[in-house]
């Protein structure tokens, strides 16, 4: 089931002209647009269904440095700043909260692996630290009875996915931007090598560069392309739950489950450390490219044989401008969450926190996320197709970081100096792309 998300409604009308055209209606293609939009430039937002229809709805809803690949800190730091002044950057409720995040450990080994991270990551200055004991329960109550300890970050926070996309997309708006739903776009248009606008379903738009920021769709678009993006899709599973009385405000996971306050008094909760993969074509395409991973992370990685394998198989990689393309048959991706995932999580929880042992399940959701071999986004500019760019692949992680990835995917395409290196985020590291 489709969690419900704030609707943003198409522009009228579709432009014959413009300086940029966003592919994608997600957190990554809305920040895109309205950081374009703050400098001054003409964009305009396509997008097939509905903005915030598919990940950027479905996601746990943090906003966190902690943790994170080493080389994606400083644009998680830079995400979080843009996140702490949303609400009055757009003039709406985007959820934020800077209530901090709680990473809790049941070993000595798994402190171990939390205070590696934190000795590499302080060359960032960034604000975590390892509690234990009493400390441990003045910021999350309770905590210390099944927990050794835990690696807290009180600057992280948290935000709504249902309302932060299409918040964003309507300041966007408010700027001078075009927001299309209902809008796929088909392709490029190319003219001696490089970007002279792209084909939607409704017709030609002009324009001087193009970003793809289409999430679990990217590898096919770019496929058309003539682009081999290594990029997998993961089934995230999440539930939602009725208000809880005393509840932590604190967002935090164990080994077993992912927890966040929501704005109105629930929680949305997963399985963490478990997604589900359904074996589809491309994962035999791109085995060389994910093998070292998914052998790292066995346990991490449920795979097997679904709906998606059978619906992959059958989804053309090939079209023309004047075809009806896969993304105009299937406007929103919708999958099952895998429940017996989330029964995983929703047990254990109840066990570490009796607040949640009478917990009402509201309803569930699955969303379908965009991932690369080294689980690090792309973004950047295609070198042999000038004017094309790609922000996709964000692996899971996305929400949070995505107005720093907006922002500094609107830099690159402007030629403004970058906000953070984007040398982590380079297309060239994957050479089958290049």
């Amino acid at each position: 089931m489709s969690p419900p998300v704030d609707l943003v409604q198409s522009d009228p009308s579709l432009p014959t002209r413009t300086g940029v055209v966003v592919i994608g209606g997600g957190i990554i293609g809305v920040t895109t647009a309205l950081f374009l939009a703050e400098k001054g430039h003409a964009v305009v937002l396509c997008e097939k269904g509905r903005i915030g229809g598919e990940q950027s709805s479905r996601n746990w809803g943090w906003c966190r440095t902690m943790g994170r690949d080493i080389g994606e800190v400083p644009l998680a730091l830079e995400s979080l700043q843009l996140w702490r002044d949303m609400n009055r950057r757009t003039g709406k409720e985007t959820g934020f909260r800077q209530a901090g995040i709680m990473y809790l450990c049941e070993t000595e080994a798994e402190i171990a692996e939390q205070e590696a991270w934190l000795n590499d990551a302080r060359q960032y200055q960034v604000q975590s630290y390892v509690l234990r004991g009493s400390k441990l329960d003045d910021v999350m109550p309770g905590a210390a009875a099944g927990f050794v300890g835990g690696l807290h970050t009180p600057t992280d926070g948290r935000a709504e996915p249902a309302h932060a996309a299409p918040a964003i997309a309507e300041a966007a708006r408010t700027l001078g931007a075009t927001i299309m739903t209902g809008c796929a776009v088909r392709g490029l248009d190319l003219q001696a090598g490089r970007v002279a606008g792209v084909v939607t379903e409704k017709g030609r738009i002009a324009c001087d560069a193009v970003v793809l920021a289409g999430g679990a769709w990217s590898r096919l678009f770019a496929g058309n392309a003539g682009l081999d993006l290594p990029q997998l899709k993961v089934l995230g599973s999440v539930f939602r739950t009725a208000p809880i009385a005393n509840g932590p405000e604190i967002t935090a996971a164990g080994s077993v489950f992912a927890l966040r306050k929501r704005l109105d008094g629930g929680y949305s909760i997963a399985r963490r450390n478990a997604n589900t993969a359904e074996i589809t074509p491309d994962h035999f395409r791109l085995l060389a490219d994910f093998w070292p991973r998914l052998r790292a992370n066995r346990n991490e990685i449920r795979l097997r044989v679904g709906r998606r394998s059978w619906e992959e198989l059958r989804t053309r990689r090939k079209w023309t401008m004047d075809d009806e393309t896969p993304f105009e048959a299937t406007r929103v991706l919708d999958p099952l969450p895998n429940e017996a995932i989330l029964a995983e999580g929703r047990s254990v929880l109840s066990q570490k926190f009796p607040a949640f042992a009478g917990m009402q399940v509201v309803e569930s959701w699955g969303g379908l996320m965009d991932v690369t071999p080294d689980a690090v986004p792309v973004i950047d500019q295609v070198a042999r197709i000038p004017g094309f760019f790609i922000a996709s692949g964000f692996s899971g992680h996305g929400f949070g970081i995505g107005p720093g990835a907006g922002r500094l995917m609107a830099e690159l395409v402007t030629g403004d100096t970058p906000v953070v290196d984007p040398t982590p985020y380079r297309l060239s590291r994957f050479a089958r792309a290049v």
